[in-house]
């Protein structure tokens, strides 16, 4: 189970990258005059996302990175963290109806956008060249950890998700969702009841 799971999980610094890819994506979806209904859902995906990725990468990542090449960077991510589950604590004690959500919410994408600027152009490149050999495993590693932390907040999560989507996207989703379900039945008609390759479409 552990070299499948080895085989099938990102190396650890790809897995950190799309940590930082969902936690931005979120941050644009962010507005002023974004309801309140999804300002809530975004900002709560937002920090348990943060809240698990600064856990994730204190327990495993940077320990890795300390042992062989610790250096300035390094030593002031986790700092940084503290920092940002600082913002994460005030804007949970916050409701999207008063001024200081929002104010909040835009200092904590400052303190990240900075933070992953530092891990993007130096910690993880140094990890790659560093730790080329136990990247898979590193992010195996973390996969499982990432799990464990997830279990118990899986409501939670799928609490904010819902809450951090607007009706349209909703619908939009819904409408994409169908016609793909749809494109895969009619391929399973055409291959007589077995799901067909594409590849022997020629596509």
């Amino acid at each position: 189970m552990a070299s499948m799971l080895s085989k099938m999980s990102p190396s650890i610094t790809n897995m950190i990258r799309m940590d930082h890819t969902h936690v931005m994506a979120a941050f644009h979806q962010y507005q002023v005059d974004t309801p309140a209904r999804v300002k809530k859902g975004l900002a709560d995906n937002i920090c348990l996302a943060l809240e698990v990725h600064a856990q994730l990468e204190e327990e495993i990542f940077y320990p890795a990175l300390q042992e062989i090449s610790p250096d300035e960077t390094l030593a002031k991510s986790k700092p940084e963290h503290d920092e940002m589950r600082d913002l994460i604590a005030r804007l949970r004690a916050l409701q999207p109806g008063e001024p200081a959500f929002d104010t909040t919410m835009f200092e904590l994408m400052r303190a990240v956008m900075h933070h992953v600027a530092d891990e993007e152009t130096q910690l993880l490149p140094k990890a790659e060249r560093l730790l080329a050999g136990h990247l898979s495993d590193l992010g195996a590693r973390m996969t499982r950890r990432r799990l464990q932390l997830l279990g118990p907040r899986s409501g939670e999560l799928a609490g904010s998700m819902a809450r951090s989507v607007s009706s349209g996207t909703l619908l939009a989703a819904a409408g994409a969702l169908a016609a793909a379900g749809g494109i895969m039945l009619a391929r399973r008609s055409n291959a007589g009841g077995e799901w067909h390759n594409p590849a022997r479409w020629g596509h």
